[in-house]
């Protein structure tokens, strides 16, 4: 099997091109590859394959072998590769995805690579019960949950995959993984949850540190990203545009007040290439 690594902002991906399906193997493929001691190492798995209703389709694999819906840094990822591996030839593409639909992109090309990816992220789902949450509210902004004694207020997005944002008072220095996978299987999540922790600093700015449903502690999230925005203007503590700043870099999101979709600029990477 031939790959190519790629990641966006430090979220890394095993990149597959020439499958025409997503192969029955997919979940076992993703835990032995995306294994970093005894495999290539990964966040995910990412299939590029064929679609009826755009340019491309993307399948994402977490490292943990479950599907997720969407990816933020997956698909600038794709973008970057069937680019510059001259699969396409146009800087206006559309990408299908399993839980946001076709999702149209503009790529910034700099001698001949693509070096930015403007993502036209969709409408953010805000039905509580839509995200999925058992909550039945429109939008849940600021609901309580407790665990192991602690009280958490998380406001629920969803971008096609589903995010819980709480603000924290330090988001670069919280404790992901303690409480991370408690909240992403609380069950008020009933297909688990994306959980970031965020710190506002402006209201252009706000840091954000993410765990990962299937994956874990990841450098970036794009979708988090993405629900971070959304979450921190349904709070009145940005404007709809801000850059969000996570461990791998940063990403710059607008929620637009004429067509209420989000958009996504960020960078996207390779590493190498290789056989598996």
């Amino acid at each position: 099997m031939q790959f190519t690594k790629m990641h966006g902002l430090g979220n890394d991906f095993i990149v597959v091109y020439g499958e025409k399906e997503l192969p029955a193997d997919a979940g076992e493929r993703a835990q032995r590859l995306c294994n970093r001691f005894f495999g290539i190492g990964a966040d995910g798995l990412v299939f590029i394959l064929p679609s009826e209703k755009a340019d491309f389709k993307m399948r994402i694999i977490n490292s943990d072998g479950s599907e997720a819906e969407q990816c933020g840094n997956a698909i600038r990822c794709v973008a970057k590769y069937v680019y510059d591996n001259g699969l396409a030839d146009r800087t206006e593409l559309t990408i299908e995805t399993l839980g946001a639909g076709v999702q149209p992109l503009q790529l910034a090309v700099e001698d001949g690579k693509v070096r930015q990816v403007r993502v036209d992220m969709g409408a953010p789902i805000l039905n509580g019960l839509d995200v999925p949450t058992t909550i039945d509210a429109n939008p849940v902004v600021g609901h309580q949950v407790e665990i192991d004694g602690r009280e958490f207020a998380f406001t629920a997005v969803s971008m096609g995959n589903p995010h819980a944002v709480i603000y924290v008072d330090d988001a670069v220095h919280f404790d992901l993984a303690k409480w991370g996978p408690k909240l992403e299987t609380h069950p008020l999540f009933p297909r688990k949850i994306n959980v970031e922790f965020a710190k506002v600093n402006s209201r252009g700015q706000v840091d954000m540190r993410v765990w990962e449903r299937g994956a874990g502690p990841t450098l970036a999230c794009g979708t988090g990203a993405c629900a971070t925005l959304v979450s921190s203007v349904l709070n009145g503590l940005t404007d709809r545009q801000a850059t969000i700043s996570l461990a791998g870099g940063d990403l710059f999101i607008e929620w637009s007040e004429e067509d209420n979709r989000v958009y996504m600029t960020g960078p996207a990477e390779i590493v190498f290439t290789g056989e598996a």
